[in-house]
């Protein structure tokens, strides 16, 4: 489960994301190795249902942040090994429940744990995950790291609950909808970036920094994210094309396009989206509707301006292999969208 970076590739030549995991690469070895050691239990459901997802072909991206922002501010110990673990069993935890309120049947190009093993199993498994990140959490030793992730658990909770809430609803604004965004998705981010400079003990205003470059970075991910379903592929996105589509997702082109929209097109997603009338033609309805007013590229200019501020918050960072690690991961999100 370890990453491979091929040896013969220099750090001149390394493009998107692949100088962070070069970078990274013996502290997601550790990383790696802790997963697997945690997942562990004597009910043998539990680790299957883990691994089934957790060694699925995901890029650990907010794990590896979590290195690497301790590594930028020059942290020497070995908690961000924990800490970056935790993450990742929150970040699992939360696609086991996910795919089960959303009733997805694909997740990374796999069937869900869900199709496999029924909605129970995949939301008890996600709880033992959760407890087993707290377990690390508590471990580390560090109160300020583990009132970060503790919070962060309970944002994105509070975003999966408003997001339910939002779902079919076509007077969501841009405004709300980013809301919801910034506590289910950037959360996490935020958090994973934040625990760096805690660990290494560094003044608020690196702390400041790293939350707002991982802030801005969630929401960029998410809303690329959001421009793929309707304009992307099932391999870019490990799911399937339309699913938020198809499971009466408000997320910001449909906003757009609403916003933007006549009442022929209002009553196209309001039969589609609102009553869950979908049919045969209605995705590729959808896409030309997106098309006609410039929403899914809007939504990846949007995405950029996120981008660009995450960028911007490294600017209180010296200049050096990690800072544009950092910078170059920011242009692989984005850049997901083509």
């Amino acid at each position: 489960m370890g990453v491979v970076v091929p040896m013969e590739e220099s750090a001149q030549e390394q493009t998107g994301i692949d100088r962070l995991v070069a970078l990274v690469s013996p502290g997601m070895a550790r990383v790696n190795k802790l997963i697997l050691s945690r997942m562990g239990s004597d009910v043998a459901l539990i680790p299957e249902v883990a691994n089934h997802l957790i060694s699925s072909g995901g890029k650990r991206l907010r794990p590896m942040l979590t290195l690497a922002t301790a590594q930028l501010c020059g942290y020497e110990g070995d908690g961000d090994v924990k800490l970056a673990a935790s993450v990742e069993f929150m970040h699992t935890a939360t696609l086991l429940h996910d795919d089960v309120v959303d009733e997805s049947d694909m997740r990374r190009g796999k069937l869900a744990a869900r199709m496999l093993w029924g909605n129970e199993a995949s939301v008890l498994v996600g709880d033992f995950l959760l407890g087993q990140a707290f377990k690390m959490m508590v471990e580390v030793g560090s109160l300020d790291a583990l009132a970060v992730l503790a919070d962060a658990a309970a944002v994105i909770a509070e975003g999966e609950v408003w997001q339910l809430s939002a779902a079919k609803n076509l007077s969501t604004t841009e405004e709300g909808y980013l809301a919801v965004v910034e506590a289910k998705t950037a959360a996490l981010f935020s958090a994973a970036c934040e625990v760096g400079p805690i660990l290494a003990g560094r003044p608020a205003h690196e702390r400041a920094a790293c939350r707002s470059y991982g802030t801005n970075l969630g929401i960029a991910f998410q809303l690329i994210d959001d421009a793929l379903d309707y304009g992307g592929s099932s391999a870019s996105l490990g799911k399937n094309v339309g699913d938020d589509f198809r499971e009466g997702k408000i997320t910001l082109p449909v906003v757009l396009s609403l916003a933007r929209g006549d009442e022929e097109e209002r009553a196209f997603w309001q039969r589609t989206l609102e009553k869950g009338d979908v049919r045969d033609d209605d995705l590729a309805q959808a896409q030309r509707i997106m098309r006609r007013h410039h929403a899914i590229e809007d939504t990846i200019a949007r995405a950029r301006t996120y981008g660009d501020a995450a960028c911007e918050a490294l600017s209180v960072f010296p200049d050096g292999p990690m800072k544009r690690a950092l910078l170059d991961a920011v242009d692989f999100c984005i850049a997901r969208a083509y």
